[in-house]
């Protein structure tokens, strides 16, 4: 075999380092990052969710000027479209547990990974809002929430990472 063709093979060939998976070329800890983080994210809003229809104000936050949980959770953007926004980050975050699971982390099926990325990147967009509503609508903050926020930002940045790494050639 000529050197040349070795070498133009091995260009061809995927790199395959430590961090990836060999069977896909996703990151190692993309799948069980993913997965923890739907499901503390879905365990948050299961919390929002009871809080929300059983007694708002109980929340485990302070009450100040700038950080006020029971103010942002009965606020009139607490709820979209007349659905509580912790209902609507339940349902988000259950869909992404089932869209995290490993079995789907393996699946070539392209609707799979396009329907994860969309949903992970619709949530972005709705936290942005979100933020914005308690920035300029509330004037306060709820840590709760903004712990739902973090976790759906990081959600996004695991989802788009992994799918741009994933070999589907493979």
């Amino acid at each position: 075999m000529s050197r040349t063709s070795v070498a133009s093979r091995a260009a061809a060939a995927p790199v395959r380092r430590g961090w990836l998976d060999p069977d896909g070329g996703l990151p190692r800890w993309a799948v069980p990052a993913s997965l923890a983080l739907s499901l503390a994210g879905l365990g948050l809003s299961i919390y929002l969710t009871v809080e929300h229809f059983t007694a708002p104000g109980t929340l485990a936050c302070p009450a100040n000027s700038t950080v006020d949980c029971a103010r942002v959770t009965t606020s009139a953007q607490s709820s979209f479209l007349g659905i509580p926004v912790a209902v609507l980050g339940l349902v988000f975050f259950a869909a992404l547990v089932a869209l995290c699971v490993p079995s789907l982390w393996r699946t070539r099926r392209v609707w799979v990974w396009q329907v994860r990325l969309g949903l992970a990147g619709l949530g972005v967009v709705f936290v942005v809002y979100l933020i914005f509503a308690e920035l300029f609508l509330i004037n306060a903050f709820c840590l709760w929430c903004t712990a739902v926020h973090l976790l759906a930002f990081l959600l996004f940045a695991v989802v788009a990472l992994a799918s741009a790494l994933a070999d589907f050639d493979h």
